[in-house]
């Protein structure tokens, strides 16, 4: 299983595809760490009609992002993407934003 910085609640901010430069707090985090759901984000998805749902037609659906399109807002600069780092102090880990070196709570 990979290991993710990010954390499901975490403001984030799209820097790849054709929703590049949205953000919005991820919702969803796939249990094998490769792909997040942002708020916000959906994709347009044909659906044929069938007994759960007679009228079919297209739906928008939430879109599944990999997490390497995505980097976390920086929570001193709101709108500028950073990387994430891991500090210590008083004994316990912590995530900082690399650009700001403020803490992620």
């Amino acid at each position: 299983m990979a290991k993710s910085k990010l954390l499901k609640g975490d403001i984030v901010k799209v820097i790849a595809g054709s929703h590049k430069g949205e953000s919005g707090p991820i919702t969803w985090i796939s249990k094998d760490k490769t792909r997040v759901s942002v708020q916000g984000i959906e994709v347009s998805k044909h659906q044929k009609p069938s007994q759960a749902d007679t009228e079919g037609g297209i739906k928008q659906i939430p879109a599944t992002i990999h997490i390497s399109n995505v980097a976390l807002v920086d929570p001193k600069k709101k709108d500028t993407a950073t990387r994430v780092g891991y500090q210590i102090n008083d004994g316990k880990k912590e995530r900082f934003a690399k650009k700001s070196g403020q803490v992620i709570k």
